[in-house]
């Protein structure tokens, strides 16, 4: 039998398979048209505060990365002290799937992973590890910062009270607020608010905002909220070999992202596949939610010979466990690649039911 073509598959592992959006590609070539000034003091870089100030409504430093894991660890070490700590979630990326670079950065300080339902810290757990702090005492590492990832790694989408009570509490115990927006636009999309309101107005101080995810080609956004990180944050950012030379491709896919909305109307798309995906999935018999699909993740139990049956059919997914995997739509998907899926998965649960 030969190996199924790329027509053939159905790519449901991430969202980082997605194309660039036509809007971004198109504002690329616009920008590659004669010389410009390097290391961000071309104007399409010095527009990026302007423009996301007034996407924020407050005065905000922008500065552009290459990945998600430098905005994480380069904003976090610019929050942290070496001997410090952070409280996350024991789900979240920073602890989970960046290869230790926090720690790396920041220069060794540690990661303080605490539980919670539905994969989200929870306030009532970050203020019990609060009341548990030693301050002082040189046994123990020193927090500073509380992250949260917004939307989660298992897609669930933190309501506005929790942030602004995580805000409240860490800011009561003279702590900085890091957010891990790698699918903000989708959290937005799902809460429906402004990104004021689910950022700085609920007590974020720094915000890792991502757009490769859905739609941009190469960058991130470190959004600093703080003025009193800038300054720490600009040296890292230099001895880490995040300020480009030609900025400006990095900022105009930046503008273009915002621009009109368009972030915000890609992730809604995505969210939709999603939840039609999901509900018509978990319709069917010995198929389970694993959590809420709250964005563009959706986590499945099912069993192995399903999981089997659908991968030999050409889905693409990312397995979490024996019977469980995740699925990732997209702001590209299309409504045939649901159908395609969702007929593979029907027929995979019958012959497995007929086999029982």
């Amino acid at each position: 039998m030969n190996a199924l073509s790329t027509a053939d598959t159905l790519n449901f592992r991430s969202d980082n398979v997605a194309t660039v959006c036509p809007e971004i590609l198109r504002a690329l070539d616009a920008a590659n048209h004669g010389p410009a000034a390097s290391y961000g003091d071309d104007a399409h870089s010095q527009a990026l505060n302007r423009i996301y100030s007034e996407l924020f409504e407050t005065a905000v430093t922008v500065f552009p990365v290459s990945t998600g894991t430098a905005a994480n660890a380069l904003g976090l070490a610019a929050s942290v002290r070496s001997y410090g700590a952070v409280f996350c979630h024991e789900e979240a990326h920073i602890h989970t799937a960046e290869g230790a670079a926090t720690e790396a950065f920041t220069g060794g300080a540690k990661l303080l992973p605490l539980p919670g339902a539905q994969f989200r810290l929870h306030p009532d757990g970050l203020r019990t590890a609060l009341a548990r702090v030693q301050r002082g005492v040189r046994n123990r590492a020193q927090p500073d910062v509380v992250s949260i990832t917004q939307a989660s790694e298992y897609g669930t989408v933190y309501p506005l009270d929790d942030i602004a009570e995580i805000g409240a509490l860490a800011h009561g115990a003279g702590l900085k607020v890091h957010m891990d927006g790698a699918r903000f636009a989708n959290a937005l999309a799902t809460l429906g608010c402004s990104a004021a309101a689910m950022t700085w107005q609920r007590g974020v101080d720094i915000l890792s905002f991502g757009a490769t995810k859905n739609g941009a080609m190469n960058t991130e956004a470190i959004v600093v909220f703080d003025e009193t990180l800038v300054e720490p944050l600009s040296y890292r950012l230099r001895r880490a070999g995040q300020t480009w030379s030609k900025m400006r491709f990095a900022a105009v896919q930046l503008t273009a992202y915002v621009e009109g909305g368009l972030y915000l109307r890609m992730a809604r798309h995505a969210n939709a596949l999603a939840a039609r995906l999901a509900r018509e999935l978990a319709a069917l018999p010995g198929i389970e939610l694993v959590a809420p699909v709250e964005a563009n993740l959706i986590f499945l139990s099912m069993p192995p010979a399903v999981i089997t049956m659908l991968a030999a059919e050409g889905v693409l997914f990312a397995r979490r466990d024996q019977n469980v995997i995740r699925l990732v739509t997209r702001f590209d998907g299309r409504e045939e690649e649901i159908d395609r899926l969702l007929a593979i998965a029907r027929r995979a649960v019958a012959r497995t039911a007929g086999q029982t």
